[in-house]
């Protein structure tokens, strides 16, 4: 532990630089399960490779409804509350959780299990090289996600689906032309219009999916739906997530706590984890910890939202109680 001395300022000669915690996190040690919570319902993941289990500290399962897709969200985010530093190119997660190979692992993990990973169109921007893969966020793991996908009966490598409004995708985005990667556009009439005349990236399906913006969580619900598919991953952007748990539509969240403070000014522009919303205290969603893992200083938790008695996501705990004493 760093030091302080009597005026309460840490001592340089003991602190640990960032450089440094960046290394210390990106050993390949198995996590350290601090909670895990018992979960009986069918899930997809299971079985879950040795090797995997080995280094994720357990088994990787999540329970699916069957009724509609099952949605989970993967983020990082700073001590602050910080997902992402600023639109366009770079200042995403990677910056936020220090590239951090544990955080990689993990997401790989929840990529290899997922029908489709979903992501605004300026999460795709941000990334301009990026492909949402299991092998492009961990190649050294490719082989056994690869193997697990395939004993669950998956295609090789997850759907793409892209959400944007106004159609503002890059069109020759390269991780959106892999002839293996399928990929969806989620758009609305105009934002069809635009794609047309600017061109679709690779082999892109665009679906039209609202009349106009924004796009709501259950229009992106029905869409995924109708491709099939049965566990979707969400990766951002903040918006994204946003729209998603305003319509209900989120069933669990993985997020990585990176260990910096980012602070927040005027001239900076940073972006909390759901933005474009605001909820009250009575309508907020309320989420249920159910996985607690750690690597150096990050914390890995997971969140289970439920729903309330009148259908709505994330109900509070007072009313978990009284449904019980029901």
């Amino acid at each position: 532990m760093a030091q302080h001395d009597a005026s309460g300022q840490r001592d340089a000669t003991t602190a640990p630089d960032a450089p440094a915690l960046r290394e210390a996190a990106g050993h390949e040690a198995p996590l350290d399960v601090l909670l895990e919570a018992p979960r009986v319902e069918a899930a997809r993941g299971r079985p879950t490779p040795s090797a995997i289990v080995a280094r994720y500290g357990g088994t990787l399962e999540v329970p699916l409804r069957a009724r509609r897709p099952t949605l989970i969200a993967n983020f990082v985010e700073s001590i602050d509350g910080v997902v992402a530093l600023a639109t366009g190119p770079g200042g995403g997660g990677s910056d936020i959780s220090g590239s951090s190979e544990p955080d990689r692992f993990v997401m790989a993990l929840l990529r290899s299990i997922a029908d489709a990973v979903v992501v605004g169109a300026g999460t795709v921007r941000s990334a301009p090289t990026h492909e949402w893969t299991p092998r492009a966020i961990a190649p050294a793991w490719e082989s056994a996600c690869d193997e697990w996908r395939a004993s669950l009966g998956l295609p090789p490598q997850p759907t793409t689906v892209v959400v944007s409004a106004a159609g503002d995708v890059p069109s020759h985005h390269p991780g959106l032309a892999s002839p293996d990667v399928p990929v969806i556009i989620a758009t609305t009439s105009d934002g069809a219009e635009t794609l047309t005349r600017r061109g679709v990236p690779g082999q892109a399906r665009v679906e039209v999916v609202a009349d106009e913006g924004p796009i709501r969580g259950d229009a992106i619900v029905a869409l995924l739906g109708r491709a099939g598919v049965r566990l979707a991953l969400c990766e951002g952007g903040p918006h994204l997530l946003s729209d998603l748990l305003d319509g209900d539509a989120l069933d669990e969240l993985f997020l990585t706590l990176a260990p910096q403070v980012l602070g927040r000014a005027e001239s900076f522009t940073r972006f909390g984890l759901a933005e474009g919303h605001a909820w009250e205290p009575e309508t907020a969603r309320w989420a249920e910890i159910v996985s607690v893992r750690r690597a150096g200083s990050h914390l890995f938790l997971r969140y289970a939202f439920e729903l309330s008695p009148d259908g709505r996501v994330g109900r509070r705990p007072d009313e978990g109680r009284k449904a019980k004493e029901r």
